[in-house]
């Protein structure tokens, strides 16, 4: 679309980028520093808890080259921390996952034997079935951990985005 301005012309170039809920303000925020203005947000039924930004920014901005470079270190690092975010309960719940399934096969064993009426091997399958019932502490646990390993990795991507940002700005000033 091209806008009339008394005797200026300025022609937008658009980009819709979908992105998860979580990180919406941080992209909005960052994008700006690249030339995009936000034109609105829509959301998808299919795509839950994301959100599409439209942005748009004139075709003829100075500096568009180093930009776009900058734009996509951008995009790597804001992806990166969606990574690192998701590793966090990624592998307890794998684990979480796993041993509740082997407690509930004790669990299953032990009713089995019961109901062939042998109470010792029932007691026996028991045991390790309900020990299966510590899965969210386990979860919990494992979760913290990789939280605490994580969270410098995640300052790390966060400062060079500021300093990619930052960057940017000092070009659009130009």
């Amino acid at each position: 679309m091209i806008t009339r301005n008394e005797a200026n012309f300025i022609g937008y170039e658009y980009k819709d980028v979908t992105v998860k809920r979580k990180m919406e303000s941080v992209y909005i925020d960052g994008y700006t520093h690249f030339g995009w203005a936000l034109e609105g947000t829509s959301t998808s039924v299919l795509n839950v808890g994301s959100v599409t930004l439209k942005l748009k920014r004139d075709r003829k901005i100075r500096n568009k080259a180093e930009l776009t470079r900058l734009q996509r270190h951008f995009d790597a690092a804001a992806s990166e921390i969606e990574t690192l975010e998701s590793s966090k309960v990624i592998g307890a719940s794998i684990v979480a996952y796993v041993i509740g399934i082997i407690g509930t096969a004790f669990v299953a064993g032990s009713v089995f034997s019961y109901l062939a009426d042998n109470l010792i091997l029932s007691i026996i399958l028991a045991i390790p079935g309900f020990m299966g019932w510590i899965t969210y502490l386990l979860y919990c646990s494992i979760s913290k951990k990789k939280t605490s390993k994580v969270a410098p990795l995640i300052d790390q991507k966060y400062e060079e985005i500021y300093e990619v940002c930052e960057k940017a700005n000092a070009l659009l000033a130009k």
